[in-house]
């Protein structure tokens, strides 16, 4: 796990007046960062362009060029000029070496490091940057950003295009604007440079998390005397599409769940074997799941009453989100995990009257939203689902960042559920059922071999098994 932080403007300024680092021995460090980077990974003679900005970011790149050049082919292009105080100091190191800027853009380079704008960038780009932008990222050659995508504004939204990194190498720390939605096409591979110190001095405090694959935690059984008993038993809701409801279960009986059962108000043909069913709760149950495919018209009367009256761990999702009535779950159940996608999420702040928004607008500030809707539920740990999955509660977000376009499949959803709901029947925390769930469904979606476009609902369920 990761820190994350909005910006680094503070952290730089801690540097200065703390370890007595300067503005100009950061910049050295982090142009090294990128030096080291392309020797490692491209080796000499490379023919590598530079395209720089009017400020610090340009500077980084201009300093950049000092050091590759005498080893490489460099070609730097400085189309606003060197304006900053430290980019005409490196631009004037870099005359008295020999290089100078070129005023056009060449066809072809191995290597194209974008050095244009950084994290600062507060207004859309003008026709001239969106131009060139566009050259760039036709280019045929391994794209690398300084700090962050040229295009990117400090939430991680284009403005209105991006460049596109296949390795992005921040400065010092991670940053909010590289784990957008909209920034996951653009960042590539991130990497974090140091900056003249270890970032466990440079980085302060967050509220803000980057989760790791390593962070994954299988709920393994160690115990050799257990019994099914021992790992609990979920309820999950089946309402107007009841196939929903069988992924959801067949999941989290894959995941560790002791005995699953679907609630039903009639009888479900051709169920699995392992799953069970009811028209109530039964009494052994240790956590409830409902909400996919429940339907809109959806008033499970006597199912929410008990689930009220026995504070059930609660797993809640799609369908829920339009209904008026799950305010009274959310204020009357301690431990709930609320799992929508943004378009669900816009209605349940909606129904909820926290705010009419679009989902246009959830999506320039997901973490702005989570923390919002926290505010208003601090008991509920929220889930909002998309590229970069981010969990949240009681003021602490957690972003997932390892999700792949394999799960932009029908039931995708429906397969989370299963693996949260299953660790809120084990007795986990909602917190960490949340997290770990998350986790458990972007690596299997990481470790399927299949086309990336071939995924379904069903390998998904079948790659639990080799999740330890």
């Amino acid at each position: 796990m990761e820190k994350l932080f909005d910006h680094c403007y503070d952290l730089d300024r801690r540097c200065y007046e703390k370890f007595g680092l300067s503005e100009e021995i950061l910049m050295e460090h982090a142009a090294e960062a990128m030096h080291r980077y392309i020797r490692d990974h491209e080796g000499p003679k490379a023919s590598v362009l530079i395209v720089a900005g009017p400020g610090n970011n340009g500077a980084d790149g201009i300093t950049l060029a000092r050091l590759l050049h005498g080893d490489f082919d460099v070609t730097l292009h400085l189309p606003y000029g060197a304006k900053s105080p430290m980019a005409r100091l490196q631009y004037d190191r870099l005359l008295n070496i020999g290089l100078e800027a070129t005023d056009t853009l060449p066809s072809r380079a191995d290597i194209v490091v974008d050095a244009l704008f950084g994290a600062g960038l507060s207004k859309p780009l003008d026709t001239r940057a969106i131009e060139l932008i566009d050259r760039l990222n036709h280019m045929r050659a391994h794209k690398i950003a300084c700090d962050i995508p040229s295009g990117l504004d400090p939430l991680g939204n284009p403005h209105p295009v991006a460049f596109e990194a296949d390795v992005t190498i921040t400065m010092g720390a991670l940053k909010k604007g590289l784990f957008s939605d909209y920034a996951k096409g653009c960042v590539g591979r991130v990497e974090v440079a140091d900056l003249g110190v270890s970032r466990r001095f440079y980085e302060g405090h967050t509220d803000t998390f980057v989760l790791e694959a390593s962070d994954f935690n299988p709920p393994l059984r160690t115990n050799p005397a257990a019994h099914k008993g021992h790992f609990g038993h979920l309820c999950v809701v089946s309402g107007a599409k009841g196939g929903a409801a069988v992924l959801c279960g067949m999941a989290a009986l894959r995941f560790g769940s002791g005995l699953v059962t679907l609630l039903s108000e009639r009888h479900m043909e051709h169920l699995p074997y392992s799953l069970m069913q009811s028209g109530s709760v039964p009494e052994s149950a240790t956590a409830v799941a409902m909400g996919m495919g429940l339907g809109y018209e959806y008033d499970p009367i006597l199912i929410k009453s008990t689930i009220l009256e026995r504070d059930f761990p609660l797993l809640l999702d799609a369908d829920i989100c339009y209904l008026p009535w799950v305010e009274s779950l959310l204020k009357g159940c301690s431990k709930t995990v609320l799992t929508p996608h943004p378009k669900e999420f816009a209605a349940l702040l909606k129904t909820l009257a926290i705010d009419d928004v679009s989902v246009s607008e959830i999506q320039k500030d997901r973490f702005g939203w989570a923390k919002r809707f926290c505010d208003a539920y601090p008991d509920t740990v929220l889930v909002l689902k998309g590229a970069n999955t981010i969990v949240a509660h009681r003021g602490l977000l957690y972003v997932n960042p390892l999700g792949t376009p394999v799960l932009s499949q029908a039931g995708s959803g429906d397969i989370l559920s299963g693996l949260i709901g299953s660790l809120l029947a084990q007795g986990y925390t909602p917190l960490n059922a949340a997290i770990q769930g998350s986790l458990a469904h972007t690596l299997l979606a990481r470790r399927y071999e299949g086309a990336n476009f071939s995924a379904t609902a069903e390998d998904l369920i079948e790659g639990i098994r080799w999740l330890a």
